[in-house]
């Protein structure tokens, strides 16, 4: 992130339920309640010993050829960009939004828009 002028950060929503359970590990997350109704997770459940590495993983191995301006920190991803190629920092920054969209459409990650911050000059911490 050093020389960058521009920033943006998004908020991936629900993290761990962006994640479908294996068919074989179904049947591993049943629950059963008192009146006799059985739950099974579809989707990966918040609490399971390995879910925040398996999350971290996956959103590494997605956004790993944009890792040199779109860095993530589990369900947090850091765009940042400056100048470059003649085009200003905020031309440079919107590429690298619509490549960072791009990319979670395809994967079908979402983002939470009251936790996105887009093309800020600095961020507080």
């Amino acid at each position: 992130m050093s020389g960058s002028v521009i920033y943006s950060a998004i908020d991936l929503t629900d993290g761990f339920y962006q994640i479908l359970m294996r068919e074989s590990d179904i049947p591993l997350t049943a629950v059963s309640t008192p009146s006799g109704m059985l739950w099974e997770w579809l989707v990966m459940p918040q609490g399971l010993k390995n879910a925040p590495a398996t999350f971290n993983r996956m959103v590494s191995h997605v956004l790993r050829p944009l890792r040199a301006f779109a860095p993530s920190y589990f369900d947090d991803i850091f765009v940042h960009s400056r100048a470059e190629d003649g085009l200003s920092a905020v031309d440079v920054h919107l590429r690298h939004l619509r490549q960072v969209f791009d990319t979670m459409r395809e994967n079908k990650l979402y983002a939470n828009l009251q936790k996105v911050y887009s093309v800020r000059r600095r961020f507080r911490c």
